[in-house]
């Protein structure tokens, strides 16, 4: 009867791990849809000028840029960029892959993605924050020009051209 019984338990427990560990893949993969549907949406926005575009940041978010004096407050951004917004006439970026990493409990994630902008190839990286509706929202984004290793010194004696 002991046996039976450690035979149960064991096949029980190890059902009861595997149950869970489909589970948290699935619940992990619905967190990376819902997250690729935000920055997919938030990309789509600027491309069509939708001042909603905004509302995607989490509070107290940050946007750092391409140029080393654009870091910017998320209402320093929207302040900055929101006329062209209004005129209709915003950014246009394609995605061209992504990954996205959940942190162990679910309420945040970091990404990098590759862009073709109109700077070439670009690099986005960003941390996004599960708010306290359950919404993913971005907490900083960083765009990067790419540049590539082979034109490199190039690109160096054009940043110190003027020293």
């Amino acid at each position: 009867m002991n046996i039976k019984f450690k035979i149960i338990f064991l096949f029980g427990f190890g059902f009861s791990v595997l149950a869970f560990s489909q589970t948290k893949e699935k619940t992990d993969n619905q967190e990376i849809r819902s997250i690729n549907r935000v920055l997919d949406s938030w990309h789509e926005r600027a491309s069509v000028a939708d001042t909603t575009y905004f509302e995607l940041f989490a509070k107290n978010a940050m946007y750092l840029g391409t140029d080393v004096k654009e870091i910017w407050t998320v209402q320093e951004f929207e302040d900055l960029y929101m006329s062209y917004f209004k005129r209709g006439t915003a950014w246009n970026f394609k995605k061209k892959d992504r990954n996205v990493y959940l942190g162990d409990y679910g309420h945040y994630a970091w990404i990098d993605e590759s862009l073709d902008t109109w700077m070439g190839l670009c690099r986005g990286t960003a941390v996004i924050e599960k708010n306290t509706d359950g919404k993913w929202r971005i907490k900083h984004y960083s765009l990067t020009v790419l540049v590539p290793n082979d034109i490199i010194k190039e690109y160096v004696k054009l940043l110190n051209r003027d020293e």
